[in-house]
């Protein structure tokens, strides 16, 4: 027990007095916070500018324009003659799509015929396009329904059945647990978890290559040395992660349904597996800088795998296999399950169980590879 408090002394005062590690562990942590959130605090994307090439020229034709401009989602940026001078501003980015309302476009609403409008959209900037067809699909099916409703009005039709049959099946999207339909909700949690992975992935893999003269007088065995690490390293996360996880999503406003209790329960057993992980590779590879290259290498992987850029489910079975050995699959499913989804213990037994099966791997491995280095420098 002297031992593994001695080592998480050493450790701790190591972290403080090293640049490097410092740096990582403490320094970027506090940058990262500061910074990492800022473009996403406008949750959604709201006016993306369009060309509108009205061929119309009617009042109903100007109508729906003004609406499509009023919407949240979508403004009118400019209006333009023709498709080619409109083509021609979205190639030079100055807007991102082309709405065109055909000739004939009211003559035709009166006679009750369809009358489609044509949108094109940039899709290379995906949620630009998802917020652009969304917008304008939303004010046509509207606009749709309120000119079929005074048709059927005007012929006699009681209003409250014209406009029944012109919407009969309404539809009330309700997004749970993310009440403002915002990209920040969504990923900011997610990507904290991933954040908090790298920091300590790093930084315990530089303190493992550094010089470590702290114990040269009393070495303690292999296991106490890498409990003691360990130690060192929930104490340096009981102040880091309550921040990352309660804290700034307090500060922006992310839904919290989870108390702190559960939180940390779910994210004990995260640090000690990525701890444990940074302590095998500094073992494996011995350079800093080679540490540092390594991970900055499996950093996108690891994004890539972690399930919220693109679904776990829709990746091939090896793949998903493989994200089970990265501590921050699991531990982004879990712990943004009971902090955001106020889920229970029970409910994420899963990804829990797996990070203390990482953490008892890694941290086996850690052992084993501890005891290695000893024999050889004997």
């Amino acid at each position: 027990m002297n031992g593994v408090l001695a080592t998480c002394r050493v450790e701790l005062q190591r972290i403080l007095s090293l640049r490097p590690a410092f740096s990582v562990l403490i320094l970027a942590a506090c940058i990262y916070a500061a910074l990492y959130p800022q473009p996403y605090r406008g949750e959604a994307l709201r006016d993306v500018p369009i060309a509108l090439v009205d061929l119309d020229g009617t009042d109903s034709s100007r109508q729906f324009a003004r609406r499509v401009d009023a919407s949240a989602d979508v403004s009118i940026g400019a209006e333009l003659p023709d498709e080619p001078s409109a083509e021609r501003a979205v190639f030079s980015r100055q807007l991102y799509g082309i709405l065109v309302i055909p000739k004939y476009f009211e003559r035709d609403l009166l006679h009750g015929r369809p009358s489609p409008v044509a949108l094109y959209a940039d899709a290379s900037y995906f949620l630009i396009y998802s917020r652009i067809s969304g917008g304008v699909s939303a004010v046509a099916k509207t606009f749709g329904a309120e000119v079929e409703t005074a048709r059927l009005v005007a012929m006699h039709v009681d209003p409250a059945i014209a406009a029944a049959a012109s919407d009969p099946m309404p539809l009330t999207a309700v997004p749970l647990f993310n009440p403002q339909g915002g990209y920040a909700t969504y990923l900011l949690p997610a990507a904290f978890v991933l954040l908090l992975q790298q920091m300590l992935l790093i930084g315990v893999g530089l303190l493992g290559t550094l010089p470590n003269d702290g114990l040269a007088g009393r070495p303690a065995g292999a296991l106490a040395t890498v409990l003691g690490k360990l130690l060192a390293y929930l104490v340096l996360e009981a102040v880091v992660l309550p921040f990352y996880l309660i804290v700034l999503p307090y500060l922006y406003d992310i839904p919290r349904l989870g108390g702190p209790l559960i939180i940390f329960a779910v994210s004990l057993p995260f640090v000690l597996s990525v701890s444990a992980l940074g302590m095998v590779v500094a073992a494996l590879f011995r350079s800093p800088l080679t540490v540092q290259l390594v991970f900055a290498a499996i950093g996108i992987p690891f994004l890539f795998l972690a399930g919220f850029s693109w679904p776990t489910e829709a990746m091939p079975k090896a793949l998903q296999y493989l994200a089970l050995l990265v501590p921050s699959s699991s531990a982004i499913n879990g712990i943004v399950s009971v902090s955001q989804l106020g889920a229970p213990l029970s409910d994420v037994r899963t990804p829990f169980l797996t990070l203390w099966a990482l953490a008892l791997f890694y941290g086996c491995l850690a052992v084993g590879l501890e005891v290695r280095m000893r024999r050889s420098h004997h």
